[in-house]
């Protein structure tokens, strides 16, 4: 007898998004496997943004389907939105942390709000996990007196605090010098070994998503122009795809 086939942690079909006017996602298709990360490339204003918050809910989609392990969300109640919601870790562009709390409170709200972890084993669960992001000093500090690149890792550490099944990063690298945006970078690729989530990465960063990505998918004008590996993209033709590829190098 066979076994069923698992549905993908993240599947869309014909996703429609529209502000006024102006069309954001015009029928987008995606598909993300257990272990593998997509990142999604594309210029400022394509919707890449809106798409991941699509994905945990923050805004509906006019039309299409979202699917995660399986289950429609699209038109769930809040509380049945906030349990899919604990499965998925979610990397701001900004980190987002809470200002008035200290590296070690930031990673352990999720913890305090979600789980029943006695006070001890909170305390351990979030040093192991700042520790796993190379942040193995500085607990007590407040965001605005490390780097971006530490909180960028802080915020990270709280994504996975919950040890989710996805985790969706928006512009991980955005305003980190070169090396730092390396260091992420490699950091993602650690942790995707490690853990073995479906990620998806939005990025304009061509580097960081040629070192982390499994797939590639560029959009343009609301559509996806290209989906593939990176080496699909750049083996294509396309006019906008060597221009973009160009800008990025």
């Amino acid at each position: 007898m066979n076994e069923e086939k698992a549905a993908p942690p993240i599947q869309v079909k014909s996703l429609h998004k529209s502000f006024g006017d102006q069309t954001v996602l015009n029928g987008i298709d995606l598909e993300v496997v257990q272990g593998e990360t997509l990142s999604i490339l594309g210029r400022s204003g394509t919707g890449k943004s809106v798409l991941l918050k699509l994905l945990i809910g923050l805004q509906k989609p006019d039309s299409g389907s979202i699917m995660i392990n399986g289950q429609e969300i699209t038109k769930l109640p809040l509380d049945e939105l906030n349990e899919i919601r604990k499965k998925i870790g979610f990397l701001f562009q900004s980190a987002a942390l809470y200002d008035s709390l200290t590296v070690e409170e930031n990673v352990a709200f999720p913890l305090k709000r979600h789980s029943k972890m006695s006070t001890l084993d909170r305390k351990n669960r979030v040093r192991e996990l700042l520790t796993s992001v190379g942040m193995k000093e500085g607990f007590g500090k407040l965001p605005d007196e490390i780097s971006g690149g530490m909180q960028k890792r802080v915020g990270l550490a709280r994504a996975l605090a919950l040890s989710p099944e996805i985790i969706l990063f928006d512009e991980p690298t955005a305003g980190l010098d070169p090396i730092t945006s390396s260091e992420i970078a490699d950091l993602i690729l650690k942790l995707q070994k490690e853990h073995q989530v479906a990620s998806i990465v939005v990025t304009h960063d061509v580097h960081t998503a040629e070192a982390i990505s499994d797939c590639v998918a560029l959009m343009r004008d609301g559509n996806i122009l290209l989906q593939g590996t990176f080496e699909d993209l750049q083996k294509s033709r396309d006019s906008f795809v060597l221009e973009f590829l160009r800008a990025g190098s």
